[in-house]
């Protein structure tokens, strides 16, 4: 048998398929036709399990390229289905953890933003809009504060719905912009061309068991990362 790829594998069952997405990867095939996660991971659960021929996999969501954390791929349609529905019914606990230029000093450190959201897709982009307006979409974000030392604050968001670059915008609005995301105003690149926004954790009703299912997913060995890297929750 071939040797297994090298993914990082959190979770593995009949149904469902949770992974690290590292920052740089692509989940799905895009334009630029470089690899993406769901090509690994369909070549991992090929070696795994020697299926012959096209092995199905069925995406319930995603992480931006630049983003890195837990991916949840459901491994039958039965799965697919169920999944993607608690998805689009918010019954998916998620939380990320991000690193941001400090900004202002002072106001809330906590709170729920709510914001609707239309996306530029020419530009690959998303803007804060008007409600009503041509395919805004509302978006509803938990955020935290944690920590701002130096130049750089610690933000925890619990998003109760999935737009395209909401938590990236929100720590925009919040006043800090993600380190590395040079879209929404962040001063300067990273190294590694990664914007400092992890996927941490996602809990989740089993589609098939009377279980939850709770993935936490480790952080990328990447200096912006260090003082975090030792916590389980913050």
């Amino acid at each position: 048998m071939s040797a297994l790829p090298p993914l990082e594998i959190l979770h593995d069952d009949n149904h469902v398929l949770a992974v690290v997405k590292p920052t740089g990867l692509p989940t799905v095939p895009d334009d630029s036709g470089d690899e993406s996660l769901l090509d690994q991971a369909r070549e991992w659960v090929r070696v795994r399990y020697d299926k012959p021929g096209n092995v199905f996999l069925g995406v319930v969501h995603r992480l931006d390229r630049p983003v890195s954390g837990v991916v949840v791929f459901a491994r039958t349609s039965k799965a697919a289905a169920r999944l993607t529905d608690r998805f689009r019914t918010r019954s998916v606990e998620k939380e990320y953890w991000a690193r941001g230029e400090a900004g202002p000093e002072g106001g809330p450190s906590s709170g729920t933003l709510v914001q609707w959201l239309a996306k530029d897709r020419h530009r690959n982009m998303v803007a804060v809009v008007e409600a009503g307006e041509a395919e805004a979409k509302e978006a509803v974000t938990d955020w935290r504060r944690v920590a701002t030392a130096g130049p750089e604050a610690t933000l925890v968001f619990h998003p109760h719905t999935g737009r395209s670059h909401q938590l990236r915008v929100a720590a925009a609005t919040l006043g800090h912009p993600l380190l590395g995301d040079l879209k929404y105003g962040a001063t300067a690149p990273l190294p590694d061309r990664s914007v400092a926004l992890h996927a941490r954790t996602l809990r989740f009703r089993h589609p098939t068991r009377d279980e939850e299912v709770s993935l936490v997913a480790p952080l990328p060995g990447v200096p912006w990362w260090d003082e975090l890297r030792d916590l389980g929750e913050i």
